[in-house]
């Protein structure tokens, strides 16, 4: 599943980031690694972009960033990331 299909709520773990070079690196760096836990926190009102709790920072990302992560939902949507932080 990719990032930009969640709904807010949920909790998934990076699998793999794609995308050209840059894109991935910027990503990278804004702390979206493989194995990452990630929450959706909200969508914009107009649904882009979205915001996410990464290690315990609050990013914010363009669907179209979005949609170049792929995720596994974690089991037990309950769980925040800010909670285990």
């Amino acid at each position: 599943m990719i990032l930009s299909e969640m709904r807010e709520g949920e909790s998934a773990r990076i699998v793999a980031v794609n995308g050209e070079s840059r894109l991935r690196r910027r990503i990278l760096e804004m702390g979206l690694t493989k194995g990452s836990e990630i929450y959706i926190e909200k969508y914009a009102p107009l649904k882009d972009p979205l915001e996410l709790i990464v290690k315990g920072s609050h990013v914010s990302l363009r669907v179209k960033e979005a949609s170049q992560i792929q995720v596994v939902r974690e089991a037990g949507e309950g769980s925040h990331a800010e909670e285990t932080a």
